[in-house]
């Protein structure tokens, strides 16, 4: 098989949990403006064997996808309501980066949160993408360091000859930790997941993404709470079982995205055996059911931290030879 040569450390990892608008975590099709139902959706990403007395892989489809439901959203994700598949937002159009730039040219959009993306550099067309910038109310950087996007506005000469007084665009700038300073895991290119720990606290004011993150959420859903909106629902009932509600620890992170069986998982063949008992952590994306029995944030990493503990941390830089 193919093994690509990544750029950076943990390229495979981002890439497992698909922060883009195709896909959700582990490479599932993301729903579109046309899957009206549940069902439509399932019928459209459900793979079929090819021959007779074969399988096919992605005919386990439905198990990940509701597994994934129960960990976004947990008791609010249910059989009744199609396991909160209206929570999910439905694709209408492509929107990858170039068409975001594209929309943004235009006007169509207000803002834009930029975490750890430097489009300015990695992008074409500098000019335009310096002039889309140039048309949002607002943009939200998360970076350790200046970029070139973050002061996108500034006048560097030759290298970014632009007039600040014409740039309306207001730059929030959040300061985040590097690898170092936060505890995680890398996946690499063989899909290996090692686990890390933080060896230096972040300087200043920096905080993990996570933690930017986390603490985003949680203001936004008292704000939901308080003052209402347009479809709450998947704000207000997204599961947020963490110790710390700003703070989700790195440990709880990974254990939901493993997966736990939230109900006894049976054997399909003799219902009587249990192979996992309800609030273990699974030992495998095997176990994933679609009944709601399970819940698993990304199907892969489902293996990730067992019952036994955490396995990614079971590799560590000793050389036994």
């Amino acid at each position: 098989g193919v093994n690509a040569l990544r750029g950076h450390a943990n390229v495979q990892g981002i890439t497992d949990m698909c922060l883009y608008s195709d896909v959700l975590p582990g490479y599932l099709g993301a729903p579109l403006d046309r899957d009206t139902s549940r069902e439509e959706y399932l019928k459209r990403l459900t793979g079929k064997p090819l021959r007779p007395n074969q399988m096919a892989f992605t005919q386990n489809f439905p198990k990940w996808h509701t597994s994934q439901q129960k960990a976004w959203w947990g008791d609010a994700a249910t059989k009744d309501n199609d396991f909160a598949y209206d929570y999910l937002p439905k694709k209408d159009a492509a929107y990858d980066v170039l068409h975001m730039f594209e929309l943004m040219h235009q006007g169509k959009m207000n803002g834009f949160v930029c975490q750890g993306f430097n489009p300015l550099a990695a992008l074409p067309n500098k000019k335009k993408i310096t002039a889309a910038m140039s048309k949002l109310k607002y943009m939200v950087v998360f970076e350790p360091l200046e970029t070139e996007t973050s002061e996108f506005w500034k006048n560097f000469g030759p290298l970014n000859d632009v007039d600040p007084a014409k740039i309306r665009t207001e730059v929030f700038r959040l300061p985040t930790s590097c690898f170092a300073e936060e505890t995680g895991t890398f996946t690499n290119s063989s899909r290996v997941i090692s686990w890390k720990e933080r060896a230096v606290e972040p300087p200043g004011e920096a905080k993990a993404d996570s933690e930017i993150i986390a603490r985003l959420f949680v203001k936004i859903r008292e704000l939901y709470r308080k003052d209402g909106g347009k479809v709450p629902e998947p704000i207000l009932n997204l599961a947020w079982p963490y110790l710390k509600a700003d703070i989700p620890a790195p440990d709880e992170l990974l254990r939901e995205i493993n997966g736990r069986a939230i109900a006894d998982v049976t054997d399909p063949k003799d219902p009587k055996t249990v192979l996992v008992p309800a609030g273990a952590q699974l030992p495998g994306f095997a176990m994933l059911r679609d009944d709601g029995s399970t819940s698993c944030g990304n199907w892969i990493y489902s293996g990730a931290w067992t019952q036994a503990g955490n396995m990614t941390a079971r590799r560590d830089t000793a050389d036994p030879t």
